[in-house]
């Protein structure tokens, strides 16, 4: 019993998942996502870093007490010469003279930066050459958003050449629509809980299209094994071979994906919460959410785009007619792993056959069931079986 569990037909390839198959629900799910990140994206926005927003940071060493009495030391003094400018994040942070808190703030004069360094370090009790203090102009997040568009254009070019050479261009297509998703998705996510944006957190974006384009491969690789020569064999339409190479390739992509989140996961639970390294904050966070999104996207939203435009195909959409014509199936169209029959123009139908039409369908073969041409048995040279060329069939004594 143990050897027919979901786990072992995981990764035999043999769960009969029907993901190509049910591709409305994951387009319709992706489609109201995206729509709430699009609209979170337009009306919140994004909670911006000192780097984009513009302000001040002060380090305060960490010997002075605790982050919440620091802060609210810091706060007063910047209520008293700040001009109402106040503590807007703080963090602690490790440095080569040992961990200090940095608190950001809004933008300050240099007027203002010096008497609130003067305040807070007699607030303290400390030496004002003891609080170091920044100012970062909005300006500078600016050049760094505009060379991170520019690198994310090239990085785009660049994988649709490659997906063409090494593929072809519907996989492209479908690979760069799964990218889009994933940053979609994550943005959205990033001003859906308020993360804070900084120059990490674009680091992490680019850092995340690479594993999402690696998932898609994997998972793309698998359907190119599959469906090579398809138009020559009968036993499968375009979209069961797909299928077929999710149901292969699905513990594949969800150990890499285990395997790669949980070092993120201790960068970002362990370094930066319960030791309290700050700054490993924002690059874990839009790594753990983006590689967690990244490996949806390349099941449930590259590989059904795919089938969807293969199936425009007017090849395809030969071979599927061919397929349905062998099988006898009772409405034209393609039959996904699960027995449900699908238009060719590209529409898949979610719900499964009653038992009357599954029984006319045929041996549609199963998700996970290699592609076999087998002869009929009892059948030779067009004549009924039992004698071989003896007439009734009478056997020989």
């Amino acid at each position: 019993m143990a050897q027919n569990g979901l786990a072992s037909r995981l990764y035999n390839g043999e769960a009969g998942l029907n993901v190509v198959g049910r591709r409305k629900l994951w387009f319709g799910v992706a489609g109201i996502l995206i729509l709430i990140a699009i609209l979170s994206v337009s009306i919140r926005g994004f909670s911006l870093g000192i780097e984009f927003a513009g302000g001040n940071s002060f380090q305060v060493p960490a010997s002075v007490g605790t982050m919440d009495r620091a802060e609210e030391q810091v706060n007063a003094a910047l209520a008293a010469e700040g001009g109402g400018a106040e503590v807007a994040t703080a963090q602690k942070v490790g440095g080569t003279g040992g961990d200090s808190y940095e608190f950001r703030t809004g933008q300050l004069s240099a007027e203002q930066t010096t008497a609130v360094k003067a305040d807070i370090a007699k607030r303290f009790g400390i030496d004002a050459g003891q609080i170091s203090g920044n100012q970062v102009s909005e300006a500078w997040g600016s050049q760094v958003t505009s060379r991170a568009l520019l690198g994310l254009v090239i990085f785009i070019a660049l994988v649709m050449v490659y997906l063409i050479l090494r593929f072809e261009w519907r996989m492209a297509v479908a690979a760069v629509a799964s990218l889009f998703t994933n940053l979609i998705l994550t943005a959205g996510i990033y001003s859906l809980v308020g993360f804070e944006v900084t120059p990490s957190t674009i680091i992490g974006f680019l850092t995340i299209l690479g594993f999402a384009l690696y998932d898609v491969v994997v998972v793309f690789d698998k359907v190119q094994e599959n469906t090579r020569g398809i138009t020559a064999n009968n036993n499968l339409t375009y979209g069961e071979a797909a299928n077929l190479a999710v149901n292969q390739s699905l513990m594949r992509s969800l150990n890499t994906s285990v395997v790669a989140l949980l070092p993120v996961g201790g960068l970002l639970f362990i370094g930066a919460g319960l030791l309290g390294a700050g700054t490993l904050k924002d690059l874990g966070l839009v790594l753990f959410v983006g590689m967690a999104v990244a490996f949806l996207t390349s099941i449930l939203v590259a590989t059904p785009l795919l089938a969807l435009l293969k199936n425009y195909d007017p090849r395809i959409q030969a071979h599927n007619k061919r397929v349905q014509a062998r099988r006898g199936a009772p409405s034209r169209g393609e039959v996904s792993g699960k027995g449900a029959p699908a238009p060719v123009d590209g529409e898949v139908a979610d719900a499964p056959l009653d038992p009357e039409s599954a029984a006319l369908a045929g041996a549609a073969p199963k998700v996970g069931a290699r592609p076999a041409g087998k002869r009929p048995t009892g059948v030779r040279g067009g004549r009924p079986g039992g004698g071989g060329n003896r007439p009734g069939g009478a056997k020989r004594r």
